[in-house]
Order: C-alpha cells, then structure tokens, then sequence
C-alpha cells in the first residue's frame, strides 16, 4: 500500500462544473436521444480521464493520468507532512481567516496520518482570493478501499 498526493488550484467556475468532476454514466443516451446529451456525454468519456480537474470522489484520482500525482509515499506520516507543507503555502491566500489558523490546520496533518494509516483517503478544499479554488487530496493505493480494482495511475509499487 502507498499514498499519492494530488493538488490542484484554478478557477471556481470551472472547478463548479460538475460534469468533468465525475465518470460518465457507463449507459451512453439511446441513439435517438437528444443530440446534445449525446454529445455531453461522448465530451465527458473522453475528458474525464484526462482533464486536471479534481473529481467528486477521491478515489476517482486513481483514474487520472500519472502526471497528475505530486508525489508518492509509502508511509501515511509521510504524505500527511506533504499535505502540511501545501497547507502552509496556500494559507496565506484562504479567502475564510478560520481556515488559515495554524492549530487547525495541524489537526487537518494529523487526521490525515491518522486516516491514511488504516487505508482511508483524505481530501480538502479551500477558497482563495480571485476566486480560485484549491483542491489537495492523499490517495491510498494498491488497493484502494473505494475503488479496489482501479491499478495504479504510475504503474509501479
């Protein structure tokens, strides 16, 4: 078992468009549906494995491409510090002055640790100014409890 990091950072309204955050329905519309459904879903079958965006499930990571993974640990301790160091650096840009308290953003460390350790995955969201969104996420892998038969983005361990 092992642990990818992701971030991502962008615009809210597109981080808002729900489509491209979760897997087409494996049922495409009829043939004789409306022709916009057909061509919405034949446009998220073919972007949702490689837009950037952050999906709605967090196991659904695994399904991106392996450049998509910032790092990969094989200890929890480990990908929970990463995740630590990313919340020090967007802090000072969280639009909420709750979200950039130091001690809560320790407890936010530790519980990751803490979930990682038993298979879990760990994902957060945060408002920063413009407004942009940032996206972190830890990802256990090899196996992963939500998606289990879903291989490893990197192809390794």
């Amino acid at each position: 078992m092992h642990h990818h990091g992701y971030l991502w950072t962008g615009s809210k309204q597109w981080f808002d468009d729900e489509a491209l955050r979760r897997p087409p329905h494996p049922d495409a519309p009829p043939a004789d549906g409306k022709p916009e459904l057909i061509q919405r879903h034949r446009e998220v079958k073919a972007e949702f494995p490689v837009v950037d965006l952050p999906p709605l499930e967090t196991a659904y990571w695994l399904i991106k491409p392996g450049k998509s993974v910032r790092g990969t640990w094989s200890e929890p301790k480990e990908a929970a510090e990463w995740l630590g160091l990313q919340l020090i650096e967007y802090a000072p840009r969280f639009v909420c002055e709750r979200d950039r308290d130091t001690t809560r953003l320790s407890v936010l460390v530790v519980s990751a640790a803490e979930r990682l350790a038993w298979g879990g995955d760990v994902s957060h969201g945060f408002y920063l100014e413009r407004p942009a969104f940032l996206s972190v996420a830890l990802v256990t892998c090899s196996p992963n409890r939500a998606a289990p038969d879903t291989p490893c983005p990197v192809g390794g361990r």
